[in-house]
């Protein structure tokens, strides 16, 4: 089959996707919040002729979409939670919340996810067509941000018969994901202790927030002795109260703590927990701790990542117009040189081989107009992705799609505001045309399957995957 029929399949279809990530995004639904939007996804896949089941791995905005019988089992990976926060109109240029503290689509995971329904609603059109054997799925991933949704569902095996993995991520950048991931633990540090007047008998009192301060000193105190690619950030969740006057009875802090292996997580997370047991020794308080959720490092596949390079040849970088660099002119001028900075760190992160000219010329644009050279492994990405507990169990690999000016940080307004700009729908729809024509590869050459998984048996090299989220542990909605 010739590939560019994709291309054009998508495009027939286009509105039906830009449609729904438009919708999405307004629904802005955080971790584990996510009903209309996974109900959204639901409808168009049983309008698509999928077998939908939801509530999957007990999580209830999780599902699937299935079509097709037998092997091989092709399946791409959709997101579509948002981030509290950060609300955010559209178009505007300038900081402008639709909702004083409302939540918005910061990491453009509403492009995420309409992007891989198009590319598994082009495969099912393509094996209808030709008749051809096999199962598509698309797998509806909630809680990613903080609340590492497929890992919960890795955990309860539902990607057991799953022969690849794929999926990509609304970017600055053109380009193939080959760079690993931080693995890491969320964990929450609840301390206990007892009120009293703090002035007529403060004597009488055990501050819990004197813990919670006590224990963010010690494990500051931490950071020079772990490895240096280590990561831990805390959030006071629970002060105690806002008056000073009361001795503080409940105090809690969330720690997120990441570093390269899950192993190394293990032993930072056992020795913060020591940090927390001196707090609570030190103000005769009690220390909880409860466990939120936690992701695994990445896996990278080359043979993927390989055949989603040649694929994105084909397809092309993103397209935009002179309206699109017009509008993402405007939004590079609430930018920071620092933001611009960063990113032709990252630029360089995922290819090294983008020399000092591709570089330069990045500088000078607004939109990413070339896809960035591929090179495998490139290094570790200094942030986590729960895509990570998949690819420890599937052969996976991921693209990067221009959808926002380049410079705009991740998690900011200024990704909100570009959310359901034609660029960024464009980026989305780029995305689905290389996964979908990477699917079909696979469909089609059952060789690279073989070889994806051998691969994966020998990076792992006798590794096996053990979830590192308790059994006893359930996903949690946003707070």
């Amino acid at each position: 089959m010739d590939k560019k029929r994709i291309i054009q399949m998508i495009d027939e279809k286009s509105e039906t996707y830009i449609d729904l990530s438009t919708k999405l995004w307004g629904l802005a639904e955080t971790r584990f919040e996510e009903t209309k939007s996974a109900e959204l996804f639901e409808q168009i896949l049983r309008d698509e002729e999928f077998n939908v089941e939801t509530g999957i791995a007990g999580i209830p905005t999780a599902f699937v979409g299935s079509y097709g019988n037998g092997e091989p089992v092709i399946s791409v990976l959709a997101e579509y939670d948002a981030l509290s926060g950060l609300s955010q109109k559209a178009g505007m240029c300038k900081r402008d919340p639709v909702e004083d503290g409302g939540n918005g689509h910061g990491c453009g995971h509403h492009l995420l996810g309409a992007g891989s329904l198009a590319a598994a609603v082009t495969i099912k059109d393509i094996m209808k067509e030709k008749n051809l054997e096999g199962t598509i799925r698309l797998y509806g991933c909630p809680g990613e941000e903080g609340g590492s949704g497929k890992a919960y569902m890795a955990r309860a095996g539902v990607f057991e018969d799953v022969d690849i993995a794929l999926c990509w991520h609304p970017f600055a950048q053109n380009a193939v994901w080959s760079v690993s991931s931080l693995a890491n633990y969320q964990v929450y540090y609840k301390f206990h202790g007892k009120s009293s007047h703090a002035a007529a008998s403060p004597h009488l009192g055990r501050s819990a927030l004197d813990a919670v301060e006590l224990m963010n000193v010690g494990v500051n105190y931490l950071r020079e002795h772990v490895v240096p690619e280590a990561r831990f950030h805390y959030a006071v969740t629970n002060s105690g109260g806002i008056s000073p006057n009361v001795v503080q009875p409940e105090a809690e802090v969330l720690y997120l703590i990441r570093a390269p292996k899950i192993a190394q997580v293990q032993e930072i997370y056992e020795r913060i927990c020591e940090v927390a047991k001196g707090a609570a020794l030190m103000t005769q308080t009690t220390c909880e701790v409860v466990f939120d959720k936690a992701c695994s490092n990445l896996v990278l596949n080359n043979t993927l990542e390989e055949l989603l390079r040649d694929n994105f040849k084909i397809v092309g970088p993103t397209a935009f117009d002179n309206d699109d660099i017009v509008y993402a002119n405007r939004i590079r001028e609430s930018l920071q040189p620092s933001d611009i900075a960063a990113e032709m760190n990252m630029v360089q992160m995922f290819s090294k081989r983008a020399g000092k000219e591709i570089v330069q010329t990045m500088k000078e644009e607004t939109l990413s107009n070339i896809v960035l050279p591929y090179e495998h492994f490139t290094g570790i990405l200094p942030g986590s992705t729960d895509v990570g507990d998949v690819s420890w169990n599937v052969p996976t690999a991921q693209i990067l799609a221009s959808c926002f000016a380049l410079g705009t940080p991740a998690h900011s307004w200024q990704m909100v505001d570009q959310g359901i700009s034609n660029y960024a729908h464009n980026g989305m729809l780029t995305a689905g045309k290389v996964l979908a024509m990477t699917a079909l590869d696979a469909l089609m050459n059952p060789s690279i399957i073989e070889t994806a998984k051998n691969e994966l048996k020998e990076k792992l090299d006798g590794e096996i995957y053990v979830s590192p989220i308790p059994n006893d542990v359930m996903p949690k909605v946003s707070r």
